[in-house]
């Protein structure tokens, strides 16, 4: 009977399919490759500055949230640790590096003491301005953004301050829990964790979306037999003058032709010591950095990411065995994990229109550099007069704006 079963299974393939499986999960285990680091200019080119970007984009939601648009340091300092600044560095320091950005004015304390305030320059309102618009014009394309997020966890819900860490690389906006979520109840839940957090449950699987980025590019990047076997190939490029010794160009050409398990869905069956499961973990950070508007984050982002996506410990050493995937800068004092096919060069492949707002506050940046160090700004303090003046153009700006919107939408502001 079992000889007549066992046959039957051979006819239909099963047995093949489990012993392949058998195979994949005893002969490929963890090849213990340690691949060097080499430092890539270009890359790190591409990493310059994003701290002190982020940085000042916190600092101008922050400042035009407020209802006169201007505000005293000591509030600005309570949002101090979601900056990414160096503890030596005075947040008042930082924004006077920027007076084409930020406007100092001052008014005194109970003891007579000049308390300094910031308000915004009219080209960073300009600014500003646009990147909400377009914020308004991307709600659905955001909201798939934030839901292939969860959707790469294995209970479908992350921790709020686990989204906070990734909501400027995912390009949410900054006050994205009032003014954002609300507006898509049929795909997000606010919760309760058993850890007393609050967290974001997706309600509303779509299979639409369950498709990870290199599948979307298996016609034109992958090879019908490996498409055909399910083994797809993640492009890969290296630093140049990078040395690659024969054992390493060998476990890498077996390693691209291991199966390709999907980052969307269950892999609990596989052994997390082989190399099949690292090629899923790969697979994981490969979708979720395609998921960021500069295909980079800080390593930091990741580090709770664990238990969520059901990962092993020590799952962001594949940054460093795959440095042809992803490129490790150490730039500003942190690690910075950044895509390497996303980038020809210095340029991004695709360029989010968000991005391009980004690049304009960046050379605003540079500008208010150099034109300090040119001393074509002079230390001044603003008189009432003009700083009210100030307020209300900012609030008329405001006003503009809501009118010509639906109220629905009013809650970006």
């Amino acid at each position: 009977m079992f000889h007549w079963l066992f046959g039957i299974a051979r006819n239909f393939g099963f047995v093949r399919g489990y012993q392949q499986g058998y195979i994949y999960q005893q002969k490929f285990s963890l090849v213990n490759i340690k691949l060097k680091w080499v430092k890539d200019r270009t890359l790190d080119a591409v990493v310059t500055g994003q701290r002190d970007l982020k940085a000042v984009g916190i600092l101008v939601s922050i400042i035009y949230s407020s209802s006169e648009c201007c505000l005293p340091i000591y509030h600005l300092s309570r949002h101090r640790g979601q900056l990414g600044l160096p503890s030596d560095l005075k947040l008042s320091t930082f924004i006077r590096r920027y007076p084409n950005i930020f406007n100092e004015s001052s008014f005194l304390d109970s003891g007579g003491s000049p308390v300094p305030c910031f308000s915004l320059s009219p080209e960073a309102l300009e600014l500003h301005h646009e990147e909400v618009n377009i914020l308004q014009q991307n709600q659905l394309e955001l909201r798939d953004r934030l839901c292939k997020l969860l959707m790469l966890t294995s209970d479908r819900i992350l921790p709020l301050q686990t989204i906070d860490q990734l909501k400027w690389d995912l390009g949410l906006p900054y006050d994205y829990q009032h003014s954002f979520v609300p507006n898509h109840p049929e795909s997000f839940l606010y919760v309760r964790l058993p850890d007393d957090r609050i967290g974001l449950k997706l309600l509303f699987w779509d299979d639409k979306l369950a498709i990870s980025e290199l599948q979307k590019n298996t016609s034109l990047q992958q090879k019908a037999e490996d498409i055909k076997n399910g083994s797809l190939e993640f492009p890969i490029s290296f630093t140049r003058g990078f040395g690659l010794k024969r054992k390493c160009m060998e476990w890498l050409k077996e390693w691209q032709k291991l199966p390709y398990t999907s980052p969307y869905i269950n892999a609990s069956h596989l052994d997390p010591r082989t190399d099949v499961s690292e090629k899923r973990i790969v697979g994981v950070f490969h979708e979720l950095l395609h998921l960021t508007l500069h295909k980079q984050t800080e390593r930091k982002n990741v580090s709770n990411l664990r238990r969520p996506l059901a990962l092993p410990q020590k799952f962001t050493k594949v940054f460093e065995r795959h440095p042809g995937i992803f490129y490790i800068s150490k730039r500003s004092d942190t690690q910075t994990v950044v895509l390497r096919e996303a980038y020809n060069g210095q340029e991004p492949v695709q360029n989010h229109a968000l991005v391009q707002i980004r690049e304009e506050f960046a050379s605003l940046l540079k500008k208010g550099l150099l034109d300090r160090s040119k001393g074509v700004y002079k230390k001044s303090r603003h008189t009432n007069l003009v700083e009210g003046l100030r307020k209300e153009v900012c609030i008329a700006k405001k006003t503009n704006q809501l009118s010509s919107e639906d109220e629905s939408d009013s809650m970006f502001f």
